[in-house]
């Protein structure tokens, strides 16, 4: 039978005429629009110079690490409960001592005034309004008494590598301390650089050089060059100047004898809770715990140090299951959503760090992109949990995921003497 149909009377528009409020504000307009840490992404490339949008962005070598990194919090299968009242979820808990709002804080990073001019200022603020860390580096851009005074009542971190000149690191410390960062990153997995090869394709130094592919790429993005030459020069937390390319300051510094040894004398000196940054083995894990740190952090620098190093996230099952008990376990690399953080929860860590997500929410909009980013990744965290049939992290169990192999090794060949 034909249907029935009819013209329609200008009044059967109205209920379909629904037209949302603008917004005027340029910032706000674009971060409104950008639903995940991806869309965050592709405005902060948009938005920034090519040398320090790859410095972000990318990491060592072929970048294997990295993609192997994001791909095993893809390979997952989550286990859900239903009928449940999830009505409602409380997302935080006690981390090293003191209460997070949420399980994720943010990484420490270098040369972040680079990326965007609010700098670890807007970081540690958006950190401050949610009620989760903010970690500082020693290669920061922001001094430490000035990341402090941004987050007076918060919880500021002190990342550290060792140099060389141990008072040097050790006047760092003494600095934090004096300003109230209740935890020491050590971070061990940085004897040498890394291969960054799109810095060195780039032409990458600290400060930006203006060469003509500079000035080329400036043009379509001139917000940034505008923020760069009219703001306080870029200046480091630990030193004044370098003219050199990133590798070779990092080469300069950093100190390939550091040894155990080194690590029980800082754990001496420190007054608050101090935690081991780069652990990829089960060995070196059971190693520092049994030092007495306070937590690991199961670690490959985001894939920008040994590519091919293990997948920090593959580990955390067997560290969590062996010492998770002896120790606070913290997982950094490849996460870029709340679904990821809430898998590293249910597989045993006690908190995440957050060190991209965050970088393309302060490339994408300043402190408002950060509170972007910190918001797409808060809304996750509670909807994961909330489908998952989860009303606290306590509720997390390894029973809630399946980690789906992709990746396998094969048996090692036994050795045979040739008769």
């Amino acid at each position: 039978m034909a249907m029935k149909r009819h013209v329609p009377k200008i009044r059967d528009f109205a209920p379909l005429m629904q037209f949302e409020k603008p917004v005027l504000r340029p910032r706000a307009r674009r971060l409104a629009k950008a639903l995940t840490i991806e869309d965050l992404r592709r405005i902060a490339k948009r938005r920034t110079p090519t040398a320090a949008f790859d410095y972000t962005d990318g990491s060592a070598e072929a970048e294997l690490s990295i993609a192997r990194a994001r791909q095993a919090f893809a390979d997952i299968e989550f286990h859900p409960s239903i009928l449940r009242d999830v009505s409602t979820v409380r997302t935080g808990w006690e981390v090293l001592g003191g209460p997070v709002a949420q399980p994720f804080g943010i990484a420490p990073t270098g040369f972040t005034r680079m990326m965007q001019t609010e700098g670890e200022i807007a970081g540690a603020r958006a950190a401050a309004r949610a009620g989760i860390p903010f970690s500082l580096s020693t290669m920061g851009t922001c001094s430490i008494e000035d990341v402090a005074a941004a987050n007076p009542h918060g919880r500021n971190w002190f990342q550290l590598y060792m140099w060389k000149d141990r008072d040097r690191s050790m006047a760092l410390v003494d600095r934090a301390a004096a300003a109230g960062f209740d935890t020491l990153l050590v971070t061990v997995d940085v004897p040498v650089a890394g291969a960054r090869l799109r810095d060195k394709r780039n032409g990458m130094t600290i400060p930006p050089a203006l060469t003509v592919k500079t000035v080329l790429d400036a043009i379509p993005r001139p917000r940034w060059w505008i923020d760069f030459l009219t703001t306080e020069p870029l200046a480091f937390a630990s030193l004044d100047r370098w003219s050199g390319t990133v590798a070779e300051l990092l080469d300069t510094m950093f100190d390939p004898t550091v040894t155990v040894d080194d690590l029980a004398w800082i754990r001496s000196q420190w007054p608050g809770k101090i935690v081991v940054k780069g652990i990829q083995t089960l060995e070196d894990a059971r190693r520092v715990v049994d030092l007495g740190v306070d937590g690991i952090v199961l670690s490959n620098h985001g894939g920008r140090q040994l590519d091919r190093a293990p997948i920090p996230f593959h580990l955390l099952p067997t560290v969590a299951a062996e010492l998770g008990g002896d120790a606070e376990i913290l997982l950094d690399t490849g996460i870029m959503s709340g679904a990821d953080i809430v898998a590293a929860i249910a597989l045993g860590a006690r908190f995440t760090l957050i060190g991209r997500a965050y970088l393309y929410g302060l490339m994408a909009g300043g402190e408002a992109g950060v509170d972007r980013a910190i918001e797409i990744l808060s809304d996750q965290v509670a909807r994961t949990m909330r489908l998952l049939g989860v009303t606290c992290l306590e509720e997390l169990t390894p029973g809630h995921v399946t980690q789906l192999i992709r990746l396998a090794p094969r048996p090692h060949l036994v050795d045979h003497v040739r008769t």
